[in-house]
C-alpha cells in the first residue's frame, strides 16, 4: 500500500517561498508519476506540477511556471515542490498524489482520476 505524507506548508507573505515535501512509502517501482495538486476554498482541485520519477522530467501548470520547481530524492523516496515568488492566489491546500507504476512519461498528466494514492494535504497561506 502506497502512503504519502506531505509537510512544509505554512504562512508566508507574498513574494516569499516555501518548500513542500511528500514522503512516499510502499512504492516499489522505479517509474511513477508524482504530482502536486491544490485546492482553494470554493474552487476545483487543479494540477500544479508533475514529476516522472523514471527520468525526473517535470511539467507545470501555466500559473506556476518559472516560480515552482518539482524535484525528487530517490534515496529518501521523497518529492519536493519548491515554491518561490508566492502570490495570494497560490493559497490552497496542496496535495501530493502518486500514479504507480507508470511506464511512459506522456501519461504523467494532471488528470486527477488517474492517480491511485493521495496524501492528506498541507495548507499554504499567502498574505498580501
Amino acid at each position: 500500500v502506497v502512503q504519502l505524507v506531505e509537510s512544509g506548508g505554512g504562512s508566508v507573505q507574498a513574494g516569499g517561498s516555501l518548500r513542500l515535501s511528500c514522503a512516499a512509502t510502499g512504492v516499489t517501482y522505479n517509474s511513477n508519476c508524482m504530482a502536486w495538486f491544490r485546492q482553494a476554498p470554493g474552487k476545483e482541485r487543479e494540477g500544479v506540477a508533475t514529476i516522472y520519477t523514471g527520468d525526473s522530467r517535470t511539467s507545470y501548470a501555466d500559473s506556476v511556471k518559472g516560480r515552482f520547481t518539482a524535484s525528487q530524492d530517490n534515496a529518501k523516496n521523497t518529492v519536493y515542490l519548491q515554491m518561490n515568488s508566492l502570490k495570494p492566489e497560490d493559497a490552497a491546500i496542496y496535495y501530493c498524489a502518486a500514479r504507480t507504476p507508470l511506464q511512459y512519461y506522456r501519461d504523467c498528466t494532471f488528470r486527477a482520476t488517474r492517480y491511485n494514492s493521495w496524501g492528506q494535504g498541507t495548507q499554504v497561506t499567502v498574505s498580501s
